[in-house]
C-alpha cells in the first residue's frame, strides 16, 4: 500500500530505526532520533544501491515521489542516479568556487591582508554594496564587459562618479587575480575604456595665505569644543596627513622612542613616517590620560572602540567659521604643501615624501620610507614653529613701535 501524508506526518521514533514502504522502491526511514527521510532502493550494474531523496518535512511526500520518478527515468536510460547526484553536486561546488564573489573574497584575503584596516573596510564595502549583488553568483569566466558596465552604471546613477571608477579598478584586480590562478582567461575592464562618465578631480578648499593661516591657528587654539577634537585640529595642521590616517591613528603606531608615527599610507599603501615635533609630542602626552587606554588616539565620542567620526574635524571647522568652501580637513595638506615650498623654501621632494605621495627618484624608483628622514624631521619642527609664529602674530594686540631715544 502506498504511504499517505497522514502516515508520514504521524510516524514516531522507536527503539530501533524502521522503514515505511511506499511504492516503486521508495520508502520512509524513521531513525531513533526522529529524523524522517525519503529514500529510493534500486539496482544498477547488478548491485543494490540507495539514494537519499530528501528529509521530511523539507521534502513532501509528493515531491519525494517526483524525485523518485526522475531517478527511475535516469535508470531507464542507463544513468546511475547516485552518480548523477554526485556529479551535479561537484559541478555546483566548482561553480560556487569559481564565482566572482568567491574569487573576490579570496583575492581580498590573499592580497589585502597587509593593507590598513580602513582601506580593507572600504574595499569590502564597495564589493558587497555594488558588485556582489549583481555579479557575485556569476562564474567569473562568463562575465562579460556589458554585465560589469551595468553594475557600474548603477553607481553612476546615484551620482558617485569617482566611486564607479574606483570600483571598476577593484573589479579589474579581481579578474587579473582569477587569470593568475587559472580560473579566467581575460579581464573585461579594458573594454570599458571611455564608457564611464569622466571624473573631474575634486579640489579641496584650503587656506594658503600666511596671515589667514595665523588666524586659523588662533581660532583652533581658542576652540572650546572637546579636547580630543581640538587636538585633532592641531595635529591636522602639524602632520598634514590624510584625514582618514589621522582619525584611525592607533597608539601602537606612535613610536615614542624614535619620536615619530609609523603607519601605512592610505593611497600608496606603503609604510610612512611622520616625525613628531616638540609641539606634537606635547599634544600626544596630553591626550594619553584621556585616550591612552583606547585603541585609537582620536576615538569617537560615541564609544572609545571606534575611531573619530569623519565629520568631527569638518564640523569643528564650521563651528570656527570655516565652511567647506573655505577650509577642509584635507585642506591642511595643501596649506602645508604651499607654505613649506613657497615661504619656508623646503625641497619639493621632501614635502612630497612627507605628504606620502608616490615620489620617485631620478632612476624611477620609489623612495623608501626613511628617505630624507633627518631632513624631514627638521622640516616638521620648523613647520610647527612657523605655525606657532603665525598664530602668535594673529593673537597679538595691535602695537605701534615708538623709538623714545630718537
Amino acid at each position: 500500500m502506498p504511504l499517505t501524508d497522514r502516515q508520514v506526518q504521524t510516524a514516531r521514533p522507536a527503539e530501533k530505526e524502521y522503514k515505511l514502504s511506499d511504492e516503486k522502491g521508495m520508502y520512509l526511514l524513521v531513525t531513533k532520533a526522529g529524523t524522517k527521510s525519503f529514500r529510493l532502493k534500486y539496482r544498477f550494474g547488478g548491485k543494490e544501491k540507495k539514494l537519499i531523496l530528501g528529509t521530511y518535512p523539507d521534502i513532501t511526500l509528493r515531491q519525494a515521489r517526483d524525485m523518485r520518478d526522475s531517478a527511475r527515468q535516469q535508470l531507464a536510460t542507463g544513468i546511475d542516479p547516485s552518480a548523477a547526484r554526485k556529479a551535479e553536486k561537484a559541478a555546483s561546488q566548482a561553480l560556487n568556487e569559481n564565482s566572482f564573489e568567491a574569487i573576490a573574497r579570496e583575492w581580498f584575503l590573499t592580497r589585502l591582508s597587509t593593507k590598513t584596516e580602513n582601506y580593507q573596510r572600504k574595499v569590502i564595502s564597495a564589493m558587497e554594496r555594488d558588485l556582489f549583488p549583481k555579479l557575485g553568483a556569476r562564474p567569473i569566466q562568463e562575465i562579460q564587459a556589458r554585465e560589469l558596465l551595468q553594475a557600474l552604471r548603477a553607481i553612476e546613477q546615484r551620482g558617485a562618479i569617482e566611486t564607479a571608477h574606483r570600483t571598476k579598478q577593484l573589479a579589474g584586480q579581481v579578474f587579473r587575480y582569477a587569470i593568475a590562478t587559472g580560473r579566467a582567461e581575460r579581464d573585461p575592464t579594458p573594454d570599458l575604456r571611455g564608457a564611464l562618465t569622466s571624473h573631474k578631480p575634486e579640489h579641496f578648499a584650503a587656506i594658503t595665505d600666511p596671515k589667514a593661516v595665523g588666524h586659523l591657528m588662533a581660532a583652533i587654539e581658542q576652540y572650546n569644543g572637546t579636547l580630543i577634537v581640538r587636538a585633532a585640529l592641531k595635529c591636522s595642521a602639524l602632520w598634514f596627513c590624510r584625514p582618514g590616517e589621522l582619525r584611525h591613528l592607533e597608539w601602537s603606531q606612535v613610536n615614542w622612542e624614535e619620536k615619530r608615527i609609523e603607519l601605512i599610507a592610505e593611497k600608496t599603501h606603503q609604510q610612512h613616517i611622520i616625525p613628531l615635533s616638540r609641539q606634537s609630542l606635547e599634544i600626544l602626552e596630553s591626550l594619553q590620560p584621556l585616550t591612552g587606554r583606547s585603541r585609537y588616539v582620536f576615538p569617537s565620542a560615541k564609544g572609545r572602540a571606534r575611531a573619530m567620526s569623519e565629520n568631527a574635524v569638518r564640523a569643528a571647522l564650521r563651528t570656527l567659521g570655516y565652511d567647506n568652501n573655505t577650509m577642509t580637513g584635507h585642506g591642511f595638506r595643501a596649506m602645508a604643501r604651499t607654505l613649506l615650498d613657497e615661504v619656508l623654501g623646503y625641497r619639493v621632494e621632501w614635502i612630497e615624501q612627507q605628504l606620502a605621495h608616490a615620489v620617485k627618484d631620478a632612476n624611477g624608483r620609489a623612495y623608501n620610507r626613511t628617505k630624507h628622514l633627518s631632513q624631514r624631521t627638521e622640516m616638521m619642527q620648523r613647520w610647527a614653529d612657523y605655525l606657532d609664529q603665525l598664530r602668535d602674530q594673529a593673537m597679538a594686540p595691535n602695537v605701534i613701535a615708538v623709538n623714545f631715544n630718537g
